[in-house]
């Protein structure tokens, strides 16, 4: 059996992990006897805690709130989260960074010095990894209303900044009319934070950078949330991204074989196929969100290619292969077209 004071230490850890807990189930989780809850209860009671006892079949116990809490305790695994997690808060894209600190600062304050110096030992430098343009912090205050939004199935009312700016006409800015949405979830996607929801009025289900979002006042109705397509929100939003309009499949998928080991291939093939077709060659089936990126995806691996298919993909290679000779004669390529080799259209709006 547990020493009293860890014991105590779980069983407060465990009512603060959920409302209700049958006496049972807590005997049962602290290997002790239904007697042994009890009296631990009521030390956690002589030390301020607000433990109540509740009635009926499975009668237990549950901590309830109170403005006289007295400070909350960590095991050493809670302890060791807690500090990560706000040590590496400035990698989430939300702008918290200052407050994480001051949140780790706090919280160190009312450890025993044993888990203080585990914490101050956990030294985590949280590198974000490079971006074309840094990436604008999402302000907590935020990422809070869109997430009551979505607590409380109301109608989000926002305005929506695009991603460049807007054509001047007689009258100034082009004026945009407020997005009307029923929000689902609050992503976070490569460092930045989204919004997936239903759009109202394009009665279709879109992903919207939080950064660009100013809410407004007051939010609409409640409404009765929709089956998100595939049911799995990370599903949706990866498949959003590549572009494959549901599928779960990249837009643009091909064929090649390389003159390299399969070894040396599959490594760096990230969702890819590989197949080993002798001691130095392998075929290579391969994703991508357009037929430009696949061909330049396949050109990474610096060896020679042969296109098994589909034309598309010849053709995008025959594309690069012109824009790199004008790159390397100096020569300023003219832009293509239309989007021919484009598979999908961006899925953020």
């Amino acid at each position: 059996m547990p020493k009293t004071s860890a014991r105590l230490l779980s069983l407060l850890s465990l009512l603060q992990a959920r409302r209700d807990w049958p006496g049972a189930l807590l005997a049962e989780r602290l290997d002790v006897s239904s007697r042994t809850v009890r009296r631990d209860v009521d030390r956690l009671r002589e030390l301020g805690y607000p433990v109540v006892a509740f009635k009926g079949p499975d009668g237990g116990y549950r901590l309830d709130a109170g403005a006289q809490l007295p400070p909350l305790l960590f095991d050493d695994g809670q302890a060791v989260a807690l500090a990560v997690a706000l040590r590496t808060a400035a990698t989430t894209g939300a702008g918290v960074r200052d407050d994480a600190a001051r949140a780790l600062a706090t919280v160190r304050q009312v450890m025993p010095a044993r888990l203080r110096r585990r914490i101050d030992m956990l030294q985590v430098t949280a590198v974000e990894p490079p971006a074309a343009r840094p990436h604008p912090p999402v302000e907590g205050t935020l990422l809070t209303t869109l997430s009551a939004a979505v607590h409380a199935r109301e109608v989000l009312r926002f305005d929506y900044a695009p991603s460049s700016p807007p054509e001047a006409g007689p009258e100034g800015p082009a004026a945009h009319a407020p997005r009307r949405v029923q929000p689902h979830h609050l992503v976070t996607w490569g460092g930045r934070w989204y919004l997936v929801a239903f759009d109202l009025d394009r009665a279709d289900w879109r992903i919207f950078r939080a950064d660009r979002i100013t809410p407004r006042t007051p939010t609409g109705p409640r409404f009765t949330p929709r089956e998100l397509p595939g049911g799995d929100v990370a599903a949706f939003v990866a498949d959003r991204f590549r572009g494959g309009g549901g599928t779960g499949e990249w837009p643009c998928r091909g064929e090649v074989i390389l003159d390299l080991p399969a070894a040396a291939v599959s490594r760096f093939a990230h969702d890819g196929v590989v197949e080993e077709l002798g001691p130095d060659r392998c075929r290579l089936m391969l994703g991508s969100w357009s037929w430009p990126a696949l061909a330049a995806s396949v050109g990474r691996f610096d060896a020679g290619i042969e296109v098994v298919g589909p034309p598309e993909l010849r053709d995008a290679f025959a594309l690069l292969a012109r824009r790199y000779a004008q790159a390397a004669a100096g020569t300023p390529a003219p832009r293509p077209a239309g989007g021919k080799s484009r598979c999908a259209a961006s899925p953020v709006p």
